[in-house]
C-alpha cells in the first residue's frame, strides 16, 4: 500500500463529496435500510461541517427524474452551490473538477448513490486522471442491491479506494478527545446519529455523570399503583 493511504484523515488533508443524494435515486437503493442511510449521510455532513472540511454537492437529472437533494443534507449546507450534471460520472462535468481542485486536497471522501454507477465511476476516473486518493463511505452510499454494491466496493477496492464508514471518518477527524473545539459538536453528532453509541454516551451522560437530559420535558409524575 502506498505511503498515501496510510497517513490517518485530518481536517486538514481531506475533502468529501456527495454525489446525487437523491430520493428517486434512494427509492433504487435496496442494500442499506433508506433511513438510516440518510441518517448517515446527514451525520457525515454534520461532520464535515464541525471540522469545515470542504465539501462538494453534486446531482444529477433533478428535474428529469431525481428529484432535490434531501433537505436535511441542504439544511446542513444552506450556502453550498449545488453542481447539477446530466452523466452518471461526476468526474465527466468540469464544474465538479474544478471544485475539487480549488479546494486543493488530494485525499477525496465519497458518498454517493448508487455504488455500483456513480460512486464507482467517478472513483477510478477521479483516482486515475485526477490523482486522486479515494475513500469510499459505504454507510453512506447505496446500490440496488445487496451484491451490487458489494461488488462495486470490491472492484473499487481492488483499484486502490478505501473503505469507510461515516462514524469511522467522523473519530478519525477527531482523533483526540483532548480537542476540546470540537468535542461537543462531535458529541452532539453521536447522541443524534450513533445508534447505540449514542445512546450510551446519553446514559453515561446523564445517569453517571448527572449531566442534564438533553431536552426538556413533562414533570415526570408517579408512580401511582392502581388500586
Amino acid at each position: 500500500m502506498s505511503n498515501e493511504y496510510l497517513e490517518v484523515l485530518t481536517p486538514q488533508n481531506s475533502q468529501l463529496i456527495f454525489i446525487d443524494q437523491q430520493p428517486q435515486m434512494a427509492f433504487g437503493v435496496q442494500s442499506i435500510d433508506r433511513q438510516v442511510l440518510k441518517n448517515n449521510v446527514v451525520a457525515l455532513a454534520k461532520a464535515a461541517k464541525t471540522f469545515k472540511i470542504p465539501t462538494t454537492i453534486t446531482t444529477v437529472e433533478t428535474d428529469g427524474f431525481s428529484g432535490n437533494t434531501y433537505p436535511e443534507l441542504l439544511a446542513v449546507f444552506p450556502e453550498h452551490n449545488i453542481l447539477e450534471r446530466t452523466s452518471m460520472n461526476s468526474w465527466d462535468d468540469q464544474n465538479v473538477r474544478d471544485s475539487l481542485a480549488a479546494n486543493g486536497r488530494k485525499k477525496v471522501i465519497v458518498a454517493g448513490l448508487w455504488t455500483e454507477v456513480c460512486n464507482t465511476t467517478f472513483a477510478l476516473c477521479a483516482a486515475l486522471e485526477g490523482g486522486y486518493e479515494i475513500y469510499m463511505v459505504a454507510d453512506a452510499s447505496g446500490g440496488t442491491s445487496v451484491e451490487a454494491h458489494k461488488y462495486a466496493m470490491d472492484r473499487m477496492v481492488q483499484a486502490g479506494i478505501v473503505p469507510v464508514t461515516w462514524q469511522q471518518v467522523l473519530l478519525e477527524w477527531q482523533r483526540d478527545w483532548a480537542r476540546k473545539e470540537t468535542y461537543d459538536e462531535v458529541m452532539a453528532i453521536v447522541k443524534e446519529h450513533s445508534g447505540a453509541y449514542g445512546m450510551g454516551v446519553d446514559y453515561a451522560y446523564t445517569m453517571v455523570h448527572k449531566a442534564p437530559e438533553r431536552v426538556k420535558h413533562g414533570q415526570r409524575i408517579g408512580p401511582n399503583p392502581a388500586k
